[in-house]
């Protein structure tokens, strides 16, 4: 599956079941999703934001404020919204016109002015300037790894000095415990396309951290902070880094 595949299978999840393709839990199918589990979904991004404010000031910057967020993978704007609440001016970007139309209904019906919901591309090209906090939330896992790199490496020269990048991305998975949780070489073969009518691929590839290190030091980062993930198995690394 080339890149543009990729980019095509998201897309099919933002026209057929947007909130699901953001979080995959049943209530958040399109024919579940009431006004209550809508609440419950932009309230759990309302946390994760919060979370990771606190995160960049308890282990990274005391006094973090951050003016310019970027939310790469913005989805239909569920952490975008919540950054909009504290920051001056958010841009959520997205691969998916679909996602990013349903996002800009939630923008209107959240009223928040201070977001711009554009669409990505692997050179950011309608993104410009650099941001305080730069963020993206298990949105590299769906990338193939090859292309993932470059958009993280390209994420981190929009840095403001001074600014920070949360990022996760998945390392392993746990299933495969006697080989550390690297799957098989037959395992990482990329699946073809979905068919018409047939449930959307969703890629789940594990990042080598070392080339993720590699990219961060070369680029000046001096020092980090780090979670552990796990969803459903598919272990990962929250990562906290400061431009100098």
């Amino acid at each position: 599956m080339s890149e543009h595949d990729t980019d095509r299978e998201w897309e099919k999840w933002g026209a057929r079941d947007p909130y699901f393709g953001v979080i995959t839990s049943e209530e958040y199918r399109r024919d579940r999703l009431t006004d209550e589990s809508k609440r419950k979904f932009f309230e759990s991004g309302r946390l994760h934001a919060q979370h990771v404010l606190d995160t960049c000031r308890q282990k990274i910057s005391p006094d973090f404020a951050p003016g310019r967020v970027l939310d790469f993978g913005c989805g239909v704007g569920r952490v975008s919204l919540a950054f909009a609440e504290v920051a001056q001016s958010v841009i959520g970007v997205d691969v998916s016109p679909a996602m990013l139309q349903e996002a800009e209904k939630n923008r209107t019906r959240h009223r928040l002015p201070n977001v711009l919901f554009v669409k990505s591309d692997d050179e950011l090209a309608n993104v410009t300037g650099t941001f305080d906090l730069i963020h993206s939330f298990i949105v590299f896992q769906h990338l193939e790894v090859v292309r993932g790199r470059r958009i993280f490496a390209r994420l981190i020269q929009r840095m403001s000095p001074g600014g920070i990048f949360a990022a996760h991305l998945t390392y392993g998975k746990a299933q495969y415990a006697e080989s550390l949780g690297i799957p098989p070489a037959r395992m990482m073969t990329v699946p073809p396309p979905s068919a018409d009518g047939a449930e959307p691929v969703m890629l789940m590839n594990p990042y080598n951290v070392n080339e993720l290190l590699f990219t961060m030091q070369t680029a000046g980062v001096q020092r980090f902070y780090t979670e552990l993930t796990d969803h459903g198995g598919e272990l990962g690394v929250f990562l906290y880094f400061q431009k100098p």
